[in-house]
């Protein structure tokens, strides 16, 4: 773990793990907190890291301090639940020399009903003796290029402690003004932090410089089509916000997120028979097909679904406007627009069959 005032989470972390792992090592980038006094009851494994704006430079920093088999990495404001240490236990009990990367989902935000909504894939367990290392400033990646990845299911659980948009671009910043060059996947940050901070001009001038660059990662090449179709919607530029997420099957298969936000540019045109299109395909598609893409799951479930009983309304058919609606429902009992749509089209349809059935 690398770890900089982390008082407030630290102790749940390390409690959800300790018991599991055979090493905790603690390197720290600077606490003026309680963060160190927290970690030695768990370890004598602490290390001080002089800060140098450089995330990669601290992770490589920890994993040089690591003595067993595989490597674990996790940040103070992750844990694993404890249906997932148990799936922990009985995968380390199974590991072996054949494994080289397992990933991991990564949930970031959860549904009422308390199931994940929003979740990603992280390299999370690599074996020491490969010589991994991390790359990036910010939002880092471990580079795993040629080696064997295995898939598994268990979950880190992760509580967002705060925005750190204006860090990272901050960083960035400092990067380029040292005479270090952007590219790759620190271009397509620096373009996302832009978007992020609604710096949308500049955002659609780095995103377009990225998707121009070679040798690109497909999933990198999607998230900045979504980024720059983001920015263009936010400047009013509905042609060029369809043309970028047109642009996103260059790539890979569509995705439900791009397949309901090309529903929503019909949707505001007014041509409900495309937008109906789109938003069905959002639903057929069913989990994202990269396993390293962020996944919203409420975009190939209840978002669809809601639309869709609009797009069928003003398209007259009122049947398939208040099955969809019921099927928004499913995933959002209380919700109550979806209630008042519920009302409306059931008083509707009412009235139609009295009309059918007058003599």
């Amino acid at each position: 773990m690398i770890v900089k005032n982390e008082e407030k989470q630290l102790q749940k972390c390390l409690d959800s793990v300790c018991d599991i792992v055979d090493e905790i090592i603690i390197v720290d980038t600077g606490s003026t907190d309680r963060t160190k006094e927290i970690a030695r009851s768990y370890t004598t494994k602490i290390y001080d890291f002089q800060w140098n704006d450089d995330f990669a430079a601290a992770r490589n920093d920890s994993f040089g301090h690591a003595t067993k088999e595989f490597i674990m990495w996790l940040d103070a404001d992750d844990l694993l639940l404890p249906t997932d240490r148990d799936k922990l236990k009985r995968l380390k009990r199974t590991l072996s020399k054949q494994q080289e990367v397992i990933m991991m989902d990564y949930h970031l935000a959860f549904c009422a009903a308390g199931e994940p909504l929003i979740l990603s894939r992280r390299h999370r367990l690599v074996r020491r003796d490969k010589g991994f290392k991390w790359k990036g400033i910010v939002h880092e990646d471990i580079e795993v290029s040629g080696a064997r990845i295995a898939y598994s299911d268990i979950a880190v659980t992760h509580s967002r402690q705060g925005v750190h948009t204006e860090r990272n671009l901050r960083i960035l910043e400092k990067w380029i003004a040292s005479g270090g060059s952007l590219e790759g996947r620190l271009l397509l940050h620096y373009g996302s932090e832009l978007a992020d901070l609604k710096r949308y001009e500049e955002a659609v001038v780095q995103l377009n410089h990225f998707l121009k660059q070679p040798n690109k990662y497909k999933d990198d090449c999607i998230l900045a089509c979504i980024k720059l179709a983001d920015c263009c919607g936010e400047l009013g530029l509905r042609e060029k916000k369809l043309e970028a997420l047109l642009q996103s099957f260059q790539y890979d298969l569509p995705q439900s997120e791009i397949c309901c936000a090309i529903g929503s540019c019909f949707e505001e045109r007014g041509q409900w028979a495309a937008a109906t299109y789109w938003y069905l395909q959002a639903l057929h598609i069913g989990a994202a097909s990269s396993l390293a893409i962020m996944e919203n799951r409420s975009l190939r479930t209840w978002v669809p679904h809601s639309r869709l009983c609009i797009c069928y309304a003003q398209q007259g058919d009122l049947n398939s406007a208040y099955n969809h609606n019921e099927k928004a429902l499913e995933y959002l009992p209380q919700d109550r627009g979806l209630l008042e749509n519920r009302s409306k089209l059931q008083h509707a349809l009412g009235m139609l069959l009295s009309d059918d059935d007058s003599p």
